[in-house]
C-alpha cells in the first residue's frame, strides 16, 4: 500500500489537511526553515518557536539568544534576524536560541499533533526526502506562505519533495495542490533563480536590504540535518 501525499499551500488552510498520521514538512524557504537548517548544520543545541513578540522578551530575561524579525525586518531587541547568515557557528554553537518570524516558526507549531514535524529547505533536500522514506507513513507537505496567503517559494519546493517521493514508488496522490506544485518544479527547477525573481517575497527581501541570502535559499544539500520539532523545542533528528 503506498503512501498519500497532500500538499497545504497556506498556514492558514492547515485544519483542513491536518492528517494525525502523516509526517508534516513545513517550510518556509526565504528564511525560517533554511536558516533553521543553516543553525543546524553550524552546531546549535535546539530552537525554540515562538509566536509572539512578548514570549521571545521573556525567554530574553532568562537569557536565551533571539532570533526574531516581522515583515522581514529584524525586531529591535534581537540579537540577530532571519537570515542565515546570521547564525554563524561561533555565535549559535552549543547554544539554545528562540525564534520567532512573521510566517515559518507559527507555522512549524501547527502539526504538533501529528506523526512528527520536520523542517524542509532546499538547504536539506536529499536528507530530508530519505527521512521521510523512514518514517514509512503518509506526508503533509505545509507552506508557510505569507500571512495566510499563497507563495510561489514555498510552492515550488514542495513540488520538488513531492517529484522526489513520488519517483520512489512508494507514495501516491490524488490532491491536485501537490499536482500543480510538482509541475511547477518540473517546469522551472532548470531556471529556478529566474522564476524566483517573480516572487513577491523576493521583492520584499531586497525592499529591506536583506535579498542577499537568495542564492544560498534554492541551492540544494547544503545542509545534512533534518531538524524535527517536538515537545516545544527544534532539535535535529540525524543527532
Amino acid at each position: 500500500m503506498k503512501h498519500i501525499i497532500e500538499t497545504c499551500y497556506s498556514s492558514a488552510l492547515f485544519d483542513i489537511f491536518e492528517n494525525k498520521n502523516a509526517v508534516v514538512v513545513v517550510t518556509d524557504v526565504f528564511r525560517a526553515t533554511t536558516s533553521i537548517c543553516t543553525a543546524f548544520a553550524n552546531g546549535v543545541k535546539t530552537i525554540i518557536p515562538v509566536k509572539t513578540e512578548e514570549e521571545a522578551k521573556e525567554y530574553q530575561k532568562r537569557g536565551y539568544l533571539i532570533a526574531a524579525e516581522r515583515n522581514g525586518k529584524k525586531l529591535d531587541f534581537a540579537d540577530f534576524g532571519n537570515s542565515p547568515e546570521n547564525f554563524k557557528r561561533e555565535i549559535i554553537e552549543g547554544k539554545d536560541i528562540v525564534y520567532s518570524t512573521t510566517n515559518g516558526t507559527r507555522t512549524i507549531q501547527m502539526g504538533e499533533n501529528c506523526k512528527a514535524v520536520a523542517i524542509g529547505s532546499f538547504a536539506n533536500f536529499t536528507v530530508l526526502v530519505e527521512w521521510i522514506r523512514q518514517q514509512n507513513s503518509d506526508v503533509t507537505l505545509l507552506c508557510a506562505g505569507w500571512k495566510g496567503k499563497y507563495n510561489i517559494e514555498d510552492s515550488i519546493f514542495m513540488g520538488a519533495i513531492a517529484d522526489a517521493l513520488l519517483q520512489t514508488g512508494e507514495y501516491e496522490t490524488i490532491c491536485d495542490s501537490t499536482i500543480a506544485a510538482q509541475d511547477m518544479w518540473n517546469n522551472h527547477k532548470n531556471d529556478l533563480r529566474g522564476f524566483i525573481e517573480y516572487c513577491a517575497q523576493r521583492t520584499r527581501l531586497r525592499n529591506n536590504g536583506v535579498d542577499d541570502c537568495i542564492d544560498y535559499c534554492i541551492t540544494l544539500d547544503t545542509c545534512k540535518v533534518v531538524p524535527v520539532y517536538k515537545d516545544g523545542k527544534i532539535t535535529d533528528a540525524l543527532k
